[in-house]
């Protein structure tokens, strides 16, 4: 599908979509728990699909309900024996359930899409091999193999490389019959992810103990608290917010926790800092224009955040310089490449650096046509540059969205945007 986003301004209220972080975790826990669990979740995408999929190959049966999930857990006293687990483009999906799989002893093949088998795995998959475990991966296939006991014992894995492969082991080294010992070797990036993973496993009463490198973790069962919700997502809230900086009376969005764990929570701090009027209440944000400034940012815990504040930083007049985002090569595309392209094709002047951005603004972008490249950052990068273009914007592989956020562009013409999809293929 192609999409074309006329000029102008948009102004209005989103209601927020369910945080896919929160749900991964919060689904997970609830299969692995020891009764049933009802887990409101009003929309999902198709990362949260994948995990929901891949729970049901373990034995899980997840019941959509309303506006949310009954979640019947797999039962631990038989074995899962084989299974097939279709992770699609998902890597939280894929990074969290591999050690589960191992812990419940799974003989598992792992079916990836896009770019999924391309990201890194090798960190997590080595300590899976030390642990018992026989994995094996095809790339070119898009296919993975796991099978054996993960036993416990000491863990080692890089903080650096994807906060992922932490959580996995998190979920998974709690299922084991005797204690482990997790330990994070280097600086943790995405942090807050980490936070996100440790208060879904207290939610469901595990406490990993912590300790200056990593945590001990006990022998627990999963408890069900009964019923949870997921969060507003703060990730997919930035567009919103970065569109209501480029003109028209502002964009609120509502359902936030403005006490989340979340690290994209960092878009008001960061979209305050580049001019815009930001302003809390409650549960909603609100950001209308202000005199735009340049800034220097650090995206190490904000990375999903660089594609839309790049947007907002192109049409900012000045230099503004993006840091610390290489793992962003490693996503559904090379999103500092991706974006710089996406930037200038709209008329922005955008360079990639080794680890970021180098973003020259000016007051406007043109418009024209972009590729998504099977990105729904990009997509919604692109959605946000429109605010400021004086042309039309099309945006070319625009399904890319369902990803994580099936309804944006919905919700793009509530805001007042005119948005055409026009339907490619036979």
């Amino acid at each position: 599908m192609n999409v074309t986003i006329q000029p102008g301004a948009a102004a209005g209220t989103v209601a927020a979509i369910p945080s896919k972080s929160a749900a991964h975790r919060l689904l997970i826990c609830a299969a692995l728990a020891d009764r049933p669990t009802r887990v409101i979740c009003p929309q999902i995408s198709q990362d949260i699909a994948a995990t929901v999929r891949c729970l049901e190959g373990l034995g899980a049966q997840l019941r959509r309900q309303g506006e949310g999930y009954e979640v019947i857990p797999l039962d631990r006293t038989k074995p899962v024996g084989t299974c097939l687990l279709d992770c699609g483009e998902s890597g939280s999906t894929l990074r969290f359930l591999l050690p589960v799989a191992g812990a419940l002893g799974a003989e598992a093949t792992v079916r990836m899409a896009g770019r999924l088998a391309q990201r890194p795995l090798g960190p997590l998959v080595e300590q899976l091999r030390k642990g018992g475990c026989a994995v094996t991966l095809w790339e070119e296939e898009k296919r993975l193999t796991i099978s054996g006991q993960l036993r416990p014992g000491e863990y080692h894995l890089p903080g650096d490389v994807s906060s992922q492969f932490i959580s996995g082991m998190l979920f998974a080294l709690p299922l084991l019959p005797d204690g482990s010992r997790l330990v994070v070797e280097g600086a943790r990036e995405s942090a807050s992810y980490l936070q996100l993973t440790l208060r879904a496993l207290a939610t469901f009463g595990l406490t990993p103990r912590e300790q200056k490198e990593g945590w001990t973790i006990a022998s627990q069962g999963y408890a069900s608290p009964g019923v949870v919700q997921v969060e507003g997502d703060w990730s997919n809230a930035a567009p919103w917010l970065c569109l209501g900086m480029l003109g028209g009376e502002g964009v609120t969005v509502t359902g936030m926790d403005l006490d989340s764990l979340q690290g994209d929570r960092a878009v008001c701090r960061v979209l305050a800092a580049m001019g815009g009027q930001v302003r809390t209440a409650a549960d909603r944000v609100t950001v209308r224009p202000g005199p735009r400034v340049p800034t220097r940012m650090d995206a190490r815990d904000i990375p999903d955040l660089v594609p839309v504040l790049a947007a907002v930083a192109a049409a900012t007049p000045g230099v503004t310089e993006i840091t610390g985002a290489a793992r962003l090569r490693l996503k559904e595309s090379d999103r500092l490449e991706t974006t710089a392209r996406m930037l200038s094709g709209l008329g922005g002047q955008v360079e990639e650096t080794a680890d970021g951005l180098l973003i020259r603004g000016r007051s406007h972008l043109s418009g024209g046509q972009v590729d998504a490249a099977g990105d729904h950052r990009i997509a919604m990068a692109a959605a946000v540059a429109s605010g400021a273009c004086t042309g039309p914007v099309t945006i070319t592989g625009a399904q890319a969205v369902e990803k994580s956020y099936p309804t944006f562009w919905a919700e793009l013409r509530s805001l007042g945007k005119q948005v055409e999809e026009t339907p490619v293929g036979p």
